[in-house]
């Protein structure tokens, strides 16, 4: 969904509904409607709406009321749909809400959910052998009422093209920085993603539930070994490696991963080399091998393999959507 032919931005509205998380509202203004300067781009990418079924809607247990927003027509003109969610779940969503969610998806527009707004999804019938992400404290609530639904219960999100599902509210934040990766590239994902000072990427398989037990020692942070090591990709770092420049063993290193990134140390390492890759390829790199060398990920055919285990595309597939460089294939 790459707009670089696009004469406009790609519309985004978010529905608004009684009793909606204004968090998860607020995460789809902040990463798609603000203006992007740093980007340097003469028009933004993105242009956000919020809609609601009602001239004025009562948010998260009254603490905030929405006045002054579209009305669910609005979802006609949409190109993505976002559904946030709302702690009570377990009540259905009003009829409109409903007709507008099943408009968005019929007529094409991408349908994304935050949190429990997968209920509303499922409810719309659009989620029915399909996989789906939601909040791991009503994965068992929402299997009793949507037992024809995928429910991947412990994950972070879940892409299943034209709809999309994050597992809770700052999952969002992954989803989102996710979609604007899948549309713009991993170069312009990252700006967004400095901005909001959070990781660029969470691979949408690691789990959701991140253990983070009381540190038994002063400072166990993992990232200055991470930033130590995003400076050497490409060099032949292992696990082992990182180990010994944490001073600990690859045992209790994995340990740490898991508690604190939801991922272990040789996953974070490969996904971080094929981010890397993705940005070589997007600033103009013709060469796999130099890509595969300069990201650690050491053959082109590595490197074919890896990209589209995450992208779903090939090299000079990738290279011809995000890539500076025009429609070039990229050579060995």
């Amino acid at each position: 969904m790459s707009q670089e032919s696009s004469q406009r931005p790609h519309r985004i509205a978010v529905i608004v509904d009684e009793g909606t998380n204004p968090f998860e509202v607020g995460v789809a203004t902040e990463l798609f409607g603000l203006p992007r300067p740093e980007l340097g781009l003469p028009e933004p990418l993105y242009e956000v709406t919020l809609c609601a079924p009602a001239p004025e809607i009562r948010m998260n247990h009254g603490f905030f009321t929405l006045t002054g927003v579209r009305g669910l027509d609005t979802v006609a003109e949409a190109d993505t749909l976002v559904v946030p969610g709302r702690p009570d779940n377990v009540v259905p969503r009003g009829p409109d809400v409903l007709d507008a969610i099943r408009l968005a998806h019929a007529r094409g527009a991408r349908v994304v959910s935050f949190c429990t707004g997968t209920f509303a999804l499922a409810e719309a019938g659009l989620l029915d052998g399909r996989r789906a992400a939601t909040h791991w404290r009503w994965a068992d609530s929402f299997r009793r009422l949507h037992p024809r639904v995928l429910l991947e219960p412990d994950v972070l999100f879940v892409d299943e093209g034209d709809l999309l599902t994050a597992a809770g509210s700052a999952a969002a934040l992954d989803l989102g920085l996710y979609i604007w990766r899948r549309d713009h590239g991993a170069e312009i994902a990252n700006h967004v993603s400095r901005r909001l000072v959070f990781a660029a990427h969470r691979d949408g398989g690691q789990r959701q539930f991140v253990e983070r037990p009381v540190p038994q020692v002063r400072d166990e942070s993992l990232a200055p070994l991470l930033a130590w090591a995003q400076e050497r990709l490409g060099e032949t770092l292992s696990v082992a490696d990182l180990a010994a420049r944490a001073r600990v063993s690859p045992a209790t290193l994995h340990r740490r991963f898991r508690a604190q990134l939801g991922t272990t140390p040789l996953a974070w390492l490969t996904g971080e080399r094929v981010a890397l890759a993705c940005r070589l390829i997007e600033r103009g790199e013709e060469r796999l091998d130099v890509v595969a060398a300069r990201s650690g990920l050491g053959t082109a055919t590595n490197l074919r393999a890896r990209l589209r285990q995450v992208t779903g595309l090939s090299p000079s597939a990738y290279r011809r959507r995000f890539g500076s460089g025009g429609g070039e294939a990229l050579v060995s």
